[in-house]
């Protein structure tokens, strides 16, 4: 990746810069600085060094380390199978691909062992994922089975031509029976595992839009319809957190440990078909019951 710099952000350090443009956090990029993958002006630099309108950053990501991905004999809720995607209500607490620390008891492992063939579509760490949900976010997600339909699943999440329905019960009385949430997110300034509103245009943050649609009132909680025009980090989490109703259960952004936020249906395109399809996915019984 190569970027130049405009005046608005000169005088920001070349790690903040990156954090929301080239979308790594700091620890990463201080690692790809000191291994000579991040250049200013072709010359090495510093997390700290403060960037000015005539410099030139270049970012080379190297391929990642290969892990051996085993498959497990994990249950899984399918909702739909075919020769090219398979559909399912992934179970709240269930992490969809290995990451740093884990790299068993994944969704992925799950879908090695279900897949027999689906090892490397997509890139080895995360084979067949075109789109993710938090490990404490139940719901519909949709997996690619060979290339041509990760190709074309991935265009069209990119092209924003993937229309997701999400359920969340949150704290509070909303007082609006619908709203828009049009709020920029980028990284916490200090938790680094969350994400937060960022108000100054342009600095570290990404544009994010959430609709809500009130479904119905209980006694001191409310139950949300949402549906997101953009996909960022923890979006609805994270806007819901900061209208004032944070999602029920929420251990990062709320209390608790039972996040009560369901992806409950997706709509797209068969990637070899053509055909428009549609998937709902049943509540978790807690959420059921609490409602």
């Amino acid at each position: 990746m190569e970027f130049s710099i405009i005046e608005q952000e000169k005088g920001l350090r070349l790690d903040q810069f990156l954090v929301s443009k080239a979308d790594l956090t700091r620890s990463r990029i201080k690692n790809l600085i000191e291994s000579g993958n991040i250049l200013v002006n072709n010359k090495l630099s510093k997390p700290g060094y403060k960037i000015r309108p005539e410099d030139n950053i270049s970012v080379s990501i190297p391929e990642p380390q290969k892990m051996t991905l085993k498959p497990e004999e994990i249950p899984l809720c399918i909702l739909y199978e075919d020769r090219d995607i398979v559909v399912i209500n992934k179970a709240r607490g269930l992490t969809v691909h290995p990451g740093a620390g884990r790299h068993s008891g994944t969704l992925v492992n799950a879908l090695l062992h279900h897949c027999k063939d689906l090892s490397g579509i997509g890139g080895v760490e995360r084979p067949g994922i075109v789109h993710r949900l938090d490990k404490d976010t139940s719901g519909v997600l949709v997996v690619a089975k060979n290339d041509k339909a990760h190709q074309n699943l991935s265009k069209q999440f990119k092209n924003r031509e993937v229309e997701k329905t999400y359920l969340a019960l949150v704290e509070g009385k909303v007082k609006k029976d619908v709203g828009t949430i049009c709020e920029r997110i980028g990284r916490h300034t200090v938790n680094r595992k969350k994400m937060a509103v960022v108000t100054v245009e342009g600095k570290m943050s990404r544009e994010a839009v959430t609709h809500y649609k009130v479904l119905k009132r209980l006694e001191r909680r409310t139950l949300l319809e949402l549906k997101i025009e953009t996909g960022r980090t923890h979006q609805i989490r994270v806007h819901l957190k900061y209208i004032g109703y944070p999602v029920v259960g929420d251990p990062l952004y709320g209390k608790g440990k039972a996040q009560l936020l369901h992806a409950y249906k997706i709509k797209f395109t068969h990637p070899v078909t053509g055909k428009e399809m549609e998937f709902e996915a049943a509540l978790p019984k807690d959420m059921l019951k609490l409602i």
